[in-house]
């Protein structure tokens, strides 16, 4: 399977498909080595996990290389995906020892007092995690690094489209010497499908279509997902905001990676006081933004679509708006070979577009003007996708009320992307945009994890509990008096009950 650069549409090398048969090899592989992973104990996987990370950081100048030729994206971007997973690895790394040590269980009632309790947290044996196109790096590793440190053994199947950053990440897997736990598997749909057959949980980062696909075949074999899908993010503009960071705000929150971020702001809803200022601040930025294919040492923003079938869905959004009666204020316009779309800004939308509908993935800007904080409240919950929005406020108060107030699993005020950067928060979609979080702090590990629940005796055991047999009227009304001791908890029922 031929893979190019979608800038130049240059082949950057090919890689196989491989069938379900590979992969249930491959992941029987990674579950017979597991338990010995398992029994290093966190601090001892930390160790490798911080050898992976002093490998990215020596070898980054040849990553941002490769992520580049694959995604056509600017170099900052790139760099973005190697340090943000340097950091997850140290966030992770530091705190994981901490996340799945024993929790001892205080007693809550007679029965359980002369016992010790204890919940243990063990790993699922084999995670796999598919990946999409738009962080070929980051992605696979910010999900990988997390379940290697519960002790599972991963599987990573990246998207067809840029597999190479992620062969990367089992590249350097292999030179630090670590032990054989973490494997990639390439190829189309069919390659993931059988991944999903395969492992004992799944992380799956993607479209809804896919996700639901997943998830339902995740259930027939009753083993755990966790699934990140799409995005229709909003952006409320309140009239006491300070407008020109929200415009810079805005074009970055819409326009890095080309608009292809799950988190991309995808509408506008401006009140109708500063609604005609903040357009002009808008337009003039995004007329600014310099785009190009993103190639070493190219000083972009905005670089290349990841495929032409991407940016036909773009421009058919931005094509049905302008027919519906949008204005295209700046951009509206894919280069012939569909490598690239201009920046767009829409102006005179609605909420039968199918641009304010359906996730367009791509660098598009559509405002709306709304006359209050209700009503623009009201239309940002007004979609199908819930992942997350973004509030701009002079008042922080009044952004907490409105975060309050929206439908989605995570919210910046006066700020972009924020939460992805904050480890210790979950990150995850409401309606249908996904099922489960990722990061969370303790839950980031935790997620790859079983819980165990272990009970011990604190105290020299009885050869017979109170409760066990033989049964008899006089041990049955021992047993109740004793019960209706301790859980009748109004004097009424412990003196008559």
């Amino acid at each position: 399977m031929e893979v190019r650069n979608p800038a130049s549409g240059q082949v950057v090398g090919e890689v196989d498909v491989q069938t379900s048969d590979h992969v249930s090899a491959a992941v029987r592989t990674l579950r017979q080595r597991q338990p010995s992973w398992e029994r290093l104990g966190p601090r001892g996987r930390a160790t490798w996990l911080r050898r992976l990370r002093d490998w990215l950081l020596d070898n980054e100048s040849d990553l941002l290389d490769r992520i580049q030729s694959e995604t056509g994206k600017p170099r900052q971007e790139a760099l973005l995906e190697v340090t943000l997973a340097c950091d997850a690895i140290n966030y992770f790394s530091d705190h994981a020892a901490e996340f799945l040590a024993d929790e001892r269980i205080r007693p809550h009632g007679l029965l359980t007092i002369p016992k010790s309790r204890l919940r243990v947290y063990r790993p699922h044996p084999v995670v796999g995690v598919i990946s999409p196109w738009n962080f070929p790096l980051l992605i696979p590793a910010v999900d990988a690094i997390p379940a290697l440190l519960a002790g599972a053994a991963v599987v990573v199947k990246p998207s067809e489209v840029t597999p190479f950053s992620a062969l990367e990440l089992a590249r350097g897997w292999r030179e630090i010497g670590a032990p054989a736990v973490f494997a990639v598997v390439t190829g189309d749909g069919a390659t993931g499908a059988a991944v999903v057959d395969a492992v004992d949980m799944v992380q799956f980062t993607g479209s809804t279509a896919t996700g639901r696909k997943i998830a339902a075949r995740a259930g027939e074999r009753l083993i755990p997902c966790s699934v990140e899908l799409g995005g229709k993010d909003p952006a409320i503009v309140l009239a006491d905001a300070d407008l020109e960071r929200a415009a810079n705000g805005i074009v970055w929150g819409a326009l890095a990676n080309s608009g292809q971020i799950c988190i991309s702001v995808e509408r506008v809803y401006v009140e109708a006081p500063v609604y005609q200022r903040f357009l002009e601040l808008l337009t003039e930025r995004v007329r600014a933004v310099r785009q190009g294919a993103g190639t070493p040492g190219a000083e972009i923003e905005v670089g290349a679509m990841a495929t032409a079938a991407q940016t036909e869905i773009v421009r058919a959004h931005v094509d049905a708006a302008v027919a519906a009666g949008a204005t295209v204020v700046c951009g509206g316009t894919a280069a012939p070979d569909g490598a690239f779309f201009e920046p767009t800004v829409l102006t005179g939308v609605d909420h039968s577009m199918v641009c304010m509908r359906e996730e367009t993935f791509g660098p598009t800007i559509p405002v709306m003007r709304v006359a209050d904080e209700r009503e623009a409240v009201r239309l940002a919950n007004d979609s199908e996708y819930g992942l997350s929005a973004t509030v701009w406020t002079g008042d922080r108060a009044r952004g907490l009320r409105v975060a309050r107030q929206l439908e989605v699993g995570a919210v910046n005020i006066n700020d972009a992307y924020t939460n992805l950067f904050a480890f210790g928060l979950p990150h995850g979609g409401w309606k249908t945009s996904g099922l489960g979080t990722r990061l969370g702090g303790a839950q980031g590990i935790r997620k790859y994890c079983r819980q165990q629940a272990i009970t011990a005796p604190r105290i020299p055991a009885l050869r017979s509990e109170i409760t066990w047999y033989p049964y008899s009227i006089l041990r049955s009304r021992a047993v109740s008096a004793v019960l209706h001791l301790v859980v009748g908890r109004d004097l009424r029922r412990r003196l008559h009950g």
